[in-house]
């Protein structure tokens, strides 16, 4: 009984050991008594047992890690340069019997192919290209793994890094150039800002003219019309009195003679000047009182004379304008004036 159940177990052993099961993302490689028969693909596969021996091989991208190493740039300036690999085997037949460790193999031949890509580039070529040494790091090293069934799917240059003394003369060099900018961009400034101020206070000084040229021609535009209306009101008032002392007698300008002299000599003056022959108008008083000789009276003038005489009084006088007439030509005035100022405002620069 036991020697059966012994037997059973090493069946199944046996069993077991010829049956080898491979993922989706694995491929192995099956030998048998050391000699190559085929590659196991995905799933169940049936070996012969015992005399066997089955490599997986993962099919996967994957990611390798090429050290920080220190380069020499073309132009003797010293960097520390690190990258990442990305690789996948598509040949596992290859990956196992090309090359002794296929993952060993492609990072070191990826730091020698990096050394000498960034020795044969300057600094200032390495720091502004970085896609450009990826591209050609990925392209050699495709081309030297495809023999061991690797295939290299990108190259990224994680760091570069130059030496402290190399990092401190590039700072100096940036400040350097910031400084000129700035002295350049606050010279240019300096220059705007004069042209502007410049034009600034020759626009001013033109704005200026027009207005003082504006205001000399309104202010002797006024004084014209002043000038006409005053002339107008006083050959108007003259016309007035002339229509007014037509229908006096001699005693009436007798009346208003002596009431002027009251009033002249009423002033603080001590000396008097009449425009008029005093004796005429003392004769014309004497006259009015009865103590000169009898002279006809002058008969007071009707209406009919008045305008034989001079005309018609309604021409001679004029209309006279109503408070709304005189308050329209007010606001005519003023509306005119004020766009005359609007007109001499100087723009905003």
């Amino acid at each position: 009984m036991i020697l059966t159940i012994v037997v059973i177990a090493v069946v199944v052993l046996i069993a077991a050991s010829g049956i080898k099961i491979v993922r989706p993302y694995e491929q192995a490689i099956y030998m048998r008594l050391g000699k190559f028969v085929r590659v196991l693909n995905q799933g169940l596969n049936v070996v012969f047992p015992l005399i066997n021996e089955v490599v997986k091989m993962d099919l996967r991208t994957e990611v390798l890690d090429v050290p920080k190493q220190e380069v020499i740039t073309k132009d003797n300036s010293p960097v520390d340069v690190d990258a990442v690999i990305y690789i996948k085997v598509t040949d596992p037949k290859n990956a196992f019997f090309e090359v002794t460790d296929y993952r060993f193999a492609t990072v070191n031949l990826a730091q020698t192919t990096l050394r000498s890509i960034i020795g044969d580039m300057e600094l200032d070529e390495i720091l502004s290209s970085r896609e450009k040494i990826n591209v050609s790091l990925r392209d050699i090293l495709d081309e030297n793994t495809d023999k061991w069934g690797v295939k290299i799917e990108a190259v990224e240059i994680r760091e570069v890094n130059p030496a402290r003394k190399v990092k401190d003369a590039m700072e100096e060099q940036t400040s350097a150039e910031r400084k000129r900018r700035a002295a350049i961009l606050e010279a240019d400034g300096q220059k705007r800002a004069a042209i502007l101020d410049a034009e600034g206070k020759k626009r001013s000084r033109i704005l200026e003219a027009e207005g003082l040229r504006q205001s000399m021609i309104l202010e002797a535009e006024g004084k014209r019309l002043a000038t006409i209306l005053e002339g107008q009101g006083e050959a108007q008032k003259l016309r007035i009195m002339a229509v007014g002392a037509a229908s006096m007698d001699s005693k009436a300008m007798s009346v208003l003679s002596m009431q002027t002299l009251q009033k002249v000599g009423e002033g603080e003056s001590s000396k008097i000047f009449f425009p008029i022959e005093v004796t005429k108008m003392i004769e014309g008083v004497s006259e009015y009182m009865g103590t000169a000789k009898n002279v006809p009276d002058r008969e007071v003038s009707d209406m009919d004379s008045i305008r034989k005489a001079v005309g018609n009084p309604d021409d001679i006088l004029g209309p006279i304008p109503t408070i709304e007439e005189m308050s329209e030509a007010t606001s005519q005035a003023d509306k005119v004036k004020d766009e005359l100022q609007d007109d001499i405002v100087p723009d905003k620069l």
